[in-house]
């Protein structure tokens, strides 16, 4: 199935917005934990906390949305969800950095709540999976730009059945 040129653009518009909206948002996460980090006033680190308790109510979104527009545009669109290994990477990765993110999310919350009652819950834990997720994200851009050549087993054989009905005259 795929869309017209209107439609194909729309989901674009769309999945770059929530994927770059979500490497932002890592970002900024990270500003906020080394802020944290940075300070040795007590304040500052409640503060930190608050600051990452805020992002976790657009960091579950955009990462869903990211996944969600991607696997739109990958079954709308001429590349197919599982033809190419960029693509495919680029799912698994997707699928696997929202997985981890939305299974951090409630302990940052309650680190967040924590630190709102009055204490000052260490931020060192805080710098690990941003990082990665970051380095994930940019590994998924990459091959979004990029686009390395090579079909899937999936991939070759719709490519051969194509070529195929092509040379029969259809």
């Amino acid at each position: 199935m795929t869309w017209g040129p209107g439609w194909r653009k729309l989901g674009l518009t769309v999945h770059v917005a929530a994927s770059v909206g979500w490497i932002g948002a890592v970002v900024a996460y990270l500003g906020l934990v080394l802020a944290g980090l940075g300070s040795s006033d007590p304040q500052a680190v409640r503060s930190a906390w608050w600051g990452l308790d805020q992002l976790t109510g657009v960091l579950a979104p955009l990462s869903v949305a990211a996944l969600v527009s991607g696997v739109v545009q990958a079954l709308c669109t001429p590349w197919g969800l599982l033809r190419h290994y960029w693509v495919v990477m680029k799912l698994v990765l997707t699928a696997m950095a929202t997985t981890v993110l939305l299974l951090t999310l409630p302990e940052v919350r309650a680190w967040a709540q924590w630190a709102a009652a009055g204490q000052n819950p260490d931020l060192h834990g805080q710098l690990l999976h941003p990082g990665v997720g970051l380095l994930v994200l940019l590994v998924i851009l990459v091959l979004s730009v990029y686009k390395p050549r090579g079909l899937t087993p999936y991939g070759e054989r719709r490519l051969w059945a194509r070529l195929a009905r092509v040379d029969e005259g259809e």
